[in-house]
């Protein structure tokens, strides 16, 4: 048997960050790149939380898992291509996807291994939706991005109505999105946070809005330079969620997951994942509603 605090399902990818000017061609397979993923970040965050982490993923062999994830346990499906991003920024960000992996399904999870959190965070809608039900007794945390894209012949991605979010909401104990995620759309936010436990909407330097018991809360994040915002949802996320499993108190979790997010940002790729002194930084300041800036309000 296989323990873990934390273990992540989704696509590590190979993600290729360029500037609106640049159009990238070629073969997928050759594009240059660095590793990318809601299971990447989210892996990189929870080994910095002091969890023991696991990945179950899909990808193919020539993508170097274990380079960037060190000491995280790794179940990959190999797939003839890894999913591959273009990352397009400019005013805002637009993508391409070149290439998608297999999909996970709950025949993919090693059998032997138990975890009390489980993080769904599909990135190109190749998560089944019945993993949701898949670990009884666990706590489930969600991202539903991956659920929430479509794609042309082209590559070109946009977004889709979450068709499934009927079917998955009332099953997870938290469910995180952004709003480029929902184009902004408060009235689909307020719609799905009717359906779950508790839904956190993240917006940003101006922090996020948690929906709880039938409450809502606005958290503000601390003021950073921002490098980089890849992968600053992710680290929301699997903080998000770490703080909310154990306290119970989502107003705690957003406090910590803001600051830590918050500090990704400053930091390229990976390296956005949270460092130790960070974490430690973090942890006494949610438990103050005026550290590093950040404020809150219930409505």
């Amino acid at each position: 048997m296989v323990d873990l605090d934390y273990l992540v399902i989704g696509h590590v990818t190979r993600d290729l960050n360029v500037p609106s000017s640049q159009r990238p061609r070629g073969d997928p397979q050759m594009v240059p790149g660095r590793l990318g993923g809601t299971a990447a970040y989210a892996a990189r965050t929870a080994r910095a939380l002091g969890c023991r982490v696991g990945v179950v993923t899909s990808a193919a062999c020539d993508l170097g898992l274990r380079e960037e994830l060190g000491d995280v346990r790794i179940a990959r499906d190999p797939a003839r291509a890894s999913t591959v991003f273009v990352n397009i920024y400019g005013d805002g960000r637009r993508q391409l996807i070149r290439s998608i992996a297999r999909t996970i399904d709950p025949a993919t999870v090693p059998a032997d291994w138990h975890a009390s959190l489980i993080h769904i965070g599909p990135v190109a809608g190749e998560c089944d939706p019945s993993l949701v039900t898949s670990f009884p007794g666990a706590f489930v945390g969600v991202t539903p991005q991956g659920w929430m894209r479509e794609w042309d012949q082209t590559g070109h991605v946009t977004r889709r109505p979450w068709s499934e979010a009927a079917k998955i909401l009332p099953h997870a104990d938290a469910v995180v999105l952004s709003e480029e995620d929902v184009a902004g759309d408060r009235s689909l936010v307020i719609d799905y946070a009717c359906q779950t436990r508790c839904l956190v909407l993240t917006e940003g330097a101006a922090g996020c809005t948690v929906y709880a018991a039938g409450d809502t809360y606005q958290v503000s994040a601390p003021k950073v330079s921002e490098v980089d915002p890849t992968g600053a949802g992710d680290v929301f996320a699997a903080c998000f969620f770490y703080v909310l499993q154990r306290t119970g108190d989502p107003c705690r979790a957003a406090r910590f997951a803001n600051c830590c997010a918050a500090r990704s940002v400053a930091r390229p790729g990976l390296l956005a994942s949270p460092l130790v002194a960070e974490v430690a930084r973090c942890r006494r300041g949610m438990m103050s509603t005026g550290n590093d800036g950040q404020s809150l309000r219930a409505g």
